[in-house]
């Protein structure tokens, strides 16, 4: 007679690489939504993930500095680039300022070509940053000053919330150990229809 498979809850790694924290706390708000969605989460800073194998999902981010990714996640992604690309990724970054018309430096200007090609991930969302300057080490406000960037908290909240909400609908709550840990993401049509049958 054989066995039934043994069915666990699907974990899902959040990283974010922060320099003054306003990043992490984005990867804290995704967490919690996917959290209260079912899901068994683990928030961490970048620097801190050793290993990707225990997880059926990641959620990976950082501020944007000088157009890129900061160094603790780029080497995340390196480290563990075929353990994560086996598995469903999310990718986001915080940076830009201002208003969603007036955004400096604008999105076009991020590149995270490496770490999408290297982890090819179901999407990548670009959301404003925080600036307080009294946070600032002396040269970050010298280019602050030289740019002219606006001081302030642009963290869009409800983008935020609606992006984690995206990716808990793509995932299943629960996966089968017997099967390698691996998650098949449903169609947008299929995530669709199980977002409206879990909201009822």
């Amino acid at each position: 007679m054989s066995s039934l498979p043994r069915v666990v809850d699907v974990r899902v790694l959040v990283a974010a690489a922060s320099r003054h924290g306003s990043t992490l706390e984005i990867a804290q708000a995704i967490g919690r939504t996917l959290s209260a969605r079912g899901l068994d989460v683990l928030t961490l800073p970048a620097e801190e993930v050793d290993a990707v194998d225990g997880f059926d999902a990641a959620v990976l981010g950082s501020a944007v500095y000088y157009g890129h990714w900061l160094e603790p996640a780029r080497d995340l992604v390196e480290a563990h680039a075929a353990a994560l690309a086996s598995r469903p990724v999310w990718l986001f970054s915080s940076g830009p300022l201002g208003d969603p018309d007036h955004r400096l430096p604008p999105d076009d200007a991020l590149d995270v070509s490496a770490q999408a090609e290297a982890v090819q991930p179901v999407e990548h969302r670009i959301f404003a940053g925080k600036l307080d300057r009294q946070a600032l080490a002396f040269r970050e406000k010298a280019m602050v000053a030289a740019l002219k960037a606006p001081v302030g908290d642009f963290r869009d909240w409800e983008a935020i919330e609606a992006f984690a909400q995206s990716i808990a609908d793509r995932l299943p709550e629960s996966t089968s150990l017997d099967s390698g840990r691996s998650v098949d993401l449903p169609s947008e049509a299929e995530a669709t229809r199980t977002r409206s049958c879990r909201r009822r």
